[in-house]
């Protein structure tokens, strides 16, 4: 059982204003969820959460966290841009890219953001294009299968990010001879984890390194990225993610490991997005179909454009009914949208509520990687996003499109200027 932030009433009055489909989030669990990560890590003096702003790409969201101390991640020149334009400056941005542009790398270095370099060859590359900062950060592959406990957690050898081991330490010494005066160390191994081991794990690998690090090249290296990868469970029957015992492991490993070493004052930061958003954005859509052929259809007016996760990945989204939380779940549906994709489906053989057309649907857990992953296949407009204020009251954070804005970047000269768009 998931619990919804919204009621069936709640969303009736909502739905008079704003049409469904529509992204809502809960401003009083992301305010009270970046509390709770700033709680668990208080014991690092230097502690600072950088959101990643890919996860939900929004200035109203990004100014509530910024309002609780957080900073942001960003990895393209529109996301710098929006970031500045919601007053981030220096070194409240990370800029961790790939395969990057040269006008992005100009950006950040022109806002003063921290540059995580992701290969050896962008040492030449940043250099000769706009110059090294001061400060820089270098993120690491250790290539191989990341493990905990023997189990897989992910192959860092198959992915395309990062320094090997022996690039980084060459990119530090050339870094500290042309001038870089200050360091940092990012590595991302493992995604949507929902086990407390993992952040302690890569902390302990990523520690060790350090002090390697300045006792062979002697940089002054002040802080450690542990990027991402603390993730939610989005089955309601799976346990979560334990942030306080994960801050404690992570402490645990500074002090056995960094403290020793004399780097006691180095900054741990995290740039989590799924952790800080998913579980407070709910995508809420209507039935609109009922169909009956080889299997019961529940066709809802939202898809795959609005959450494409279960269309690509096959992920489970928990649903409720809103209305029938406490009816049994004796109906056996595929819940899909309108796309012209047999992947475009919410749920697969999903046991519900019996669903009568009309009945509002909560998504869950679509408050990152949701919004932001839409597209406009078939012609679909992406849905607005609202924001449930603290005190109870919604505010729409971004319209829904409409046919002009899909039409608007074509340049057939006055071909859509007498175009009558009523419906």
């Amino acid at each position: 059982m998931k619990n919804t932030f919204v009621t069936k009433e709640k969303i009736e009055e909502i739905a008079k204003e704003f049409p469904t489909p529509f992204h809502i989030y809960d401003e009083k669990g992301i305010r009270e969820n970046a509390r709770r990560l700033y709680k668990a890590f208080s014991w690092n003096k230097g502690f600072r959460e950088y959101f990643a702003v890919k996860a939900t790409p929004n200035p109203y969201i990004l100014k509530v966290l910024q309002e609780e101390g957080c900073g942001v991640d960003c990895s393209s020149l529109t996301e710098l841009m929006m970031s500045e334009a919601c007053d981030f400056k220096g070194t409240d941005i990370m800029f961790s890219s790939n395969d990057t542009p040269p006008a992005d790398f100009i950006k950040a270095k022109n806002l003063g953001a921290i540059i995580n370099l992701d290969d050896f060859t962008h040492i030449e590359y940043l250099e000769k294009l706009c110059g090294l900062p001061k400060r820089i950060c270098c993120r690491f592959n250790p290539g191989g299968h990341f493990e905990i406990e023997t189990q897989i957690m992910d192959n860092p050898g198959e992915a395309k990010y990062g320094f090997t081991k022996e690039q980084l330490f060459e990119g530090f010494k050339i870094l500290k001879a042309k001038g870089v005066e200050e360091f940092g160390i990012h590595a991302f191994l493992a995604s949507n984890t929902t086990t407390n081991a993992y952040y302690p794990k890569l902390a302990r690998i990523l520690f060790q390194l350090a002090v390697d690090l300045k006792n062979e090249t002697g940089a002054d290296i002040k802080f450690i990225n542990l990027s991402g990868g603390v993730g939610i469970a989005y089955e309601p029957d799976k346990p979560q993610n334990d942030i306080e015992v994960i801050g404690e492991g992570v402490k645990r490993a500074f002090e056995e490991i960094l403290v020793p070493a004399g780097m006691g004052d180095v900054a741990i930061f995290t740039e989590l997005g799924r952790y800080m958003l998913a579980p407070y954005g709910h995508l809420v859509t209507k039935c609109i179909h009922q169909k009956h052929t080889y299997k019961e259809y529940i066709g809802v007016d939202a898809c795959a454009c609005n959450l494409m996760r279960p269309a690509i990945y096959g992920s489970y989204h928990h649903i409720t009914v809103l209305g029938k939380e406490n009816e049994p779940c004796d109906h056996k549906y595929d819940v899909t949208g309108s796309l012209c994709e047999n992947n475009d489906k919410f749920a697969v053989d999903r046991m519900l509520p019996e669903i009568n057309i009309g009945d509002y649907l909560v998504i869950h857990d679509a408050g990152a990687h949701g919004f932001s992953m839409g597209y406009n296949y078939n012609g679909k407009l992406r849905s607005a996003e609202l924001l449930l204020c603290e005190d109870g009251s919604v505010k729409q954070i971004r319209r829904a499109e409409t046919p002009q804005d899909y039409f608007a970047t074509f340049d057939f000269t006055g071909i859509f200027d007498n175009y009558d768009y009523n419906v």
